[in-house]
């Protein structure tokens, strides 16, 4: 089985980043090989500080671990910067199937993405994404609007960022509202996709993560994208109950 290319930044409580992305895989008996961003001081409440690694570091990380297996999907979490970025963009090989987290900021409201690797990100990264998994928060900030309120605005933003570039948009409605909690699929030339669940009273770092890299490790391996992402939540929704 192909491995997935991990390209994030660690989180030394353990709760997100490549700890967490690694365990995913680990879950879905799917190899990994890695690319650090950035190294991140947190704890479940706080985030304490945020080192990006140097790009020409980043970058020679990425081309070290093509080399050393083959890659069937990419997953990008966290990016720190522009730097990083466009040393990113700059590193993925074509025709590979990549998912893309758009990591803004820590779920404890720390900002993991300043303003000109946003920019960076939807100009050089978005065009390349088989798959964007924005949240509600994500979402707002990638559109420069304000954060929808119920299913029909989630659906609008959907298809907003959907012209950014990406071959599909997965918004992810775990920040919204009502008892149930809904996400969008949207995809060029398919009708939109709507997944449901009751809504969690739980709470647990790293679904963001843990999301995207059980995509990805469907992508790997040869499943078609609706059914990855169908398997991932199902997965997330898992970790969801086990943080009770």
């Amino acid at each position: 089985m192909s491995a997935v290319l991990l390209i994030a930044g660690a989180d030394s409580s353990g709760g997100a980043g490549l700890a967490r992305d690694l365990r995913t895989l680990a879950h879905f008996n799917t190899a990994a090989v890695c690319a650090l961003t950035a190294v991140t001081v947190q704890s479940n409440t706080r985030v304490l500080g945020v080192y990006p690694l140097p790009p020409e570091v980043v970058r020679a990380q990425i081309e070290a671990a093509l080399a050393t297996r083959p890659v069937g999907a990419i997953k990008i979490g966290m990016l720190a910067n522009a730097a990083v970025a466009l040393a990113v963009a700059a590193s993925l090989p074509p025709q590979v199937p990549l998912v893309l987290d758009p990591v803004l900021a820590a779920s404890s409201g720390g900002e993991l993405l300043d303003a000109a690797g946003r920019a960076a990100l939807r100009t050089e990264l978005l065009p390349r994404a088989t798959l964007l998994t924005p949240n509600i928060p994500e979402a707002a900030a990638l559109l420069e609007g304000s954060p929808a309120l119920d299913e029909s605005e989630l659906l609008r933003q959907a298809w907003a960022l959907l012209e950014l570039g990406p071959q599909a948009v997965l918004l992810k409605g775990g920040h919204g509202h009502g008892r149930e909690a809904v996400d969008v699929l949207v995809q060029r030339g398919e009708p939109p996709r709507r997944y449901t669940a009751p809504r969690s009273p739980n709470t647990c770092r790293g679904t963001g993560c843990a999301l995207a890299s059980a995509i990805a490790a469907g992508l790997a391996a040869g499943l078609p994208l609706a059914d990855s992402c169908l398997r991932a939540r199902a997965y997330v929704l898992e970790l969801l109950r086990a943080a009770a």
